[in-house]
């Protein structure tokens, strides 16, 4: 399996396969915390081979500088099935989240792992903006 994109971004849609990504980030600067982000989405596109077919599950954590998580971990079930002569299919993952509250500034991760094994973290800056901007 090979992870193609992972990314935190505004919204994400998946038409027929077609992934679309708008607002791809790593930082939200805010006067003040707690802050909420009214609504975002973990992304990932992840290539799997022939080989690979069959049932995996898919793990995506979000947590805090300390490794305590902000939001429940998702897990889910996801079958990779083979129509044609590919050597590889193609599955993505959209999380949405609702109203993601982070309490401190600092630095957040979000982790996927495939069958028990980590595949990609992606840092989350949460930093404070100056008292003038």
């Amino acid at each position: 399996m090979k992870l193609e994109i992972f990314t935190l971004c505004d919204s994400a849609v998946d038409y027929s396969g077609k992934l679309c990504v708008l607002g791809a980030f790593d930082h939200i600067r805010a006067k003040e915390a707690p802050h909420v982000v009214p609504l975002c989405s973990v992304v990932a596109r992840m290539r799997f081979h022939r080989i690979e077919e069959g049932n995996h599950t898919l793990r995506v954590t979000l947590a805090d500088e300390d490794g305590k998580t902000i939001v429940p971990n998702v897990e889910a079930q996801v079958g990779v099935r083979f129509g044609n002569k590919s050597q590889s299919a193609t599955f993505n993952l959209i999380m949405q989240i609702n109203g993601l509250k982070l309490d401190t500034f600092g630095e957040y991760t979000v982790d996927l792992a495939v069958d028990g094994v980590h595949q990609g973290s992606i840092p989350l800056y949460f930093e404070q903006l100056p008292a003038n901007a």
